[in-house]
């Protein structure tokens, strides 16, 4: 019996009904510009949002760089160079369309938020002639200070920014409220979109959302092969409440997904057995430039794409002899190049050549700017960094000029992750789009996250941004459809169950989620097989059919981190539903089969495409470029955002 009394009014079941001509379900970076963007056009703007949106999604706490601002005026580079390299360099398994859109208008973005209050110059001088600033725009970049491409920026002011922007502009924010399903025409899977519903997560009320379109701004998945029930808080580098509740409610609708049986690998997870995020030196984005020791000092080189050793810091930001450019900072998944910098270079190979662990991350070595850039800027801008790493190691007593870190990681430390831990980072799958972001579901758009291959913040904001004016021309042209009695009914039914479970013969959240967790890693793992893929989906079946009907709810915040799991159920089965439809290894989607002979070359060029129709999973392929000409299309796409004119 919880003997702890809830502090806010009990509603179960009461409810409520909210009309708009656009809705917006989540109010991350994506939906946040998503929502400007669209009621700018004079429609009427919900925003829906299962945290407070003033600080929540995975941009919340903050971002230290922004990449892709190709258009910004400094860059060397067009857009579409970046994203002919984006794409080159995953063997095409990128989403050009929504990339293509972050290389075009993330400068655009950056200036809009800006003008909203956010910080992304270096107005007080603090970095006055450092390499990497533009004495003229007071911009600073980061990684290729050549081709000046990716900004360093104060994420932290962002989201405040974009909500007294949203409060400014009237758009109604409904905060603390979970999105449970999506509702369509006549109540059919695969209908037009035509609403959502929702719980809120403090009183339990039951939200019915009418709309002429319907934005998704929810987050990717995670939790799907690493939890730890005694550390939920450490579980993910993202919020753990992000977990792609937006790719369950779409399955459920009837909407198509790519890419879904790609693995990536656990570098930016906690779950008990790695470290904080960016908080133990890691040279992927936030750390770079940072010299790395072993323990006795000797330090690991640097070295250019060609193999050359770099014997100057300066050369660590400046691509090789006869290369254009390079990147970094979390663009690249699957590199074409042999790099062998201190971030990639083999653990094994780095022993024979007479490395001792453990390995530290060493600032004190660097000019001043560098130094402080990395510790002062970096690390306290980037998520979930401000806090329990720069103010609580400061405490603690480090400094930067003086000390060094010790690393760990995949790669260089013995703290590599074991094959079978995986999550959903880098560029996963996800819903596919259109060159409106719109999904194979009328009146369904998407945009951050909830794409396939989708990246970080500026690919975010700009996608936002783009789906709000998208979905805005479409709901200017639609009439309001009324939602179906069934429809709404069965998903109440649903949702409200486990509150009035048997709470001593039933199970919570924490139980399931691991339950699920290990299950994939048992049957999900590195090498895929026919026979373990559908022993897991067997299993999970039967989590569906008997464990999910036994579970149990004290409260509304109980009942919405249930709900959560039951989205990483459904998402699980996407995933091993996905892996067995690719039935050939594909190194770009970092795919391996256990019971394959022969690879086809000619079908790892194509996307699968999986959707759920009944109890049916209905499969097709697309070429990878199925896009056509990016910069063709997009201007045909966009010539009132344009002007009519060409960039470039």
């Amino acid at each position: 019996m919880n003997s702890i009394k809830w502090p806010y009014p009990l509603e179960w079941e009461k409810e409520e009904v909210i009309v708009s001509d656009v809705l917006v379900l989540g109010g991350g970076v994506a939906g946040c510009m998503a929502a400007i963007s669209a009621v700018k056009t004079g429609q009427k703007v919900l925003l829906v949002e299962k945290g407070a949106t003033k600080m929540s999604g995975a941009g919340g706490s903050g971002c230290d760089h922004w990449e892709s601002a190709a258009t910004n005026p400094c860059s060397k580079i067009t857009p579409e160079e970046l994203v002919k390299a984006m794409l080159d360099d995953n063997d095409g398994f990128n989403n050009g369309i929504s990339h293509y859109i972050e290389c075009r208008e993330g400068w655009d973005r950056l200036q809009d938020i800006e003008k909203m209050g956010g910080k992304i110059r270096d107005t007080e001088d603090e970095f006055r002639g450092a390499a990497f600033r533009d004495e003229k725009s007071k911009l600073m970049f980061a990684y290729d200070y050549e081709n000046r491409f990716t900004l360093r920026v104060w994420g932290t002011t962002f989201k405040p920014a974009m909500h007294s922007e949203l409060k400014r502009l009237g758009v109604k924010v409904l905060d603390r409220v979970m999105a449970t399903s999506l509702l369509t025409e006549s109540g059919r899977q695969g209908g037009r979109c035509i609403g959502a519903t929702g719980i809120h997560t403090r009183t339990g009320r039951f939200y019915i959302f009418r709309s002429k379109a319907i934005i998704m701004c929810l987050s990717r998945p995670a939790r799907i092969w690493l939890f730890s029930p005694a550390l939920p808080g450490l579980c993910e580098f993202r919020p753990p409440q992000c977990i792609g509740d937006g790719h369950a409610m779409g399955w459920r609708a009837g909407a198509e997904f790519t890419m879904m049986e790609k693995s990536v690998g656990a570098e930016f997870s906690a779950s008990g057995r790695s470290y904080p995020p960016y908080g133990a030196g890691n040279n992927h984005n936030t750390w770079y430039g940072a010299s790395l020791l072993d323990s006795y000092g000797k330090e690991v080189p640097y070295v250019d794409r060609d193999g050359n050793i770099i014997t100057d810091v300066a050369g660590r930001f400046k691509p090789a002899k006869g290369q254009k450019f390079f990147l970094k900072g979390g663009s690249v998944d699957n590199p074409k190049y042999e790099y062998r910098g201190p971030d990639t270079v083999p653990f094994s190979k780095m022993l024979e050549e007479g490395y001792k662990l453990p390995f530290y991350a060493d600032l004190s070595g660097l000019p001043e700017m560098e130094r402080k850039v990395i510790w002062g800027m970096m690390v306290g801008e980037e998520g979930k960094t401000k806090i329990p790493v720069l103010k609580n190691y400061s405490k603690a007593g480090f400094d930067s000029e003086k000390h060094v870190l010790q690393c760990y990681g995949t790669g260089w430390t013995s703290a590599a992750f074991l094959p079978d831990e995986r999550q959903l980072f880098g560029l996963p799958g996800g819903f596919l789009n259109d060159w409106s972001l719109s999904t194979n579901l009328k009146g369904l758009f998407v945009a951050g996250d909830s794409l396939y291959a989708s990246n970080c913040y500026g690919h975010a904001a700009a996608t936002g941004h783009y789906a709000g004016r998208h979905a805005a021309l479409f709901a200017a042209r639609e009439q309001l459809t009324g939602t179906v009695d069934s429809q709404v009914s069965a998903e109440k039914k649903r949702i409200y169950a486990p509150i009035y479970n048997n709470p001593v013969k039933s199970f919570g959240w924490k139980e399931l989620n691991m339950g699920i967790s290990k299950l994939m890693q048992n049957y999900c793992g590195e090498i895929k097989r026919d026979e373990l893929l559908n022993i897991g989906l067997k299993a999970l079946k039967d989590y569906e059919q008997n464990i999910i009907p036994e579970t149990f709810a004290h409260n509304p915040h109980e009942l919405v981190r249930l709900l959560e799991v039951f989205d990483i159920l459904t998402v699980s089965q996407i995933i091993l539903n996905a892996c067995l439809a690719r039935k050939t290894d594909c190194k770009a989607l970092h795919f391996l089969r256990g019971d394959n002979a022969n690879s086809d070359n000619e079908k790892n060029e194509k996307l699968i495409v999986i959707k759920q129709v009944g109890d049916r999973i209905v499969l097709r392929e697309l070429p990878v470029d199925f896009f056509g000409d990016l910069r063709e299309n997009y201007e045909r796409h966009n010539e009132v955002y344009t002007g009519g004119q060409s960039n470039g």
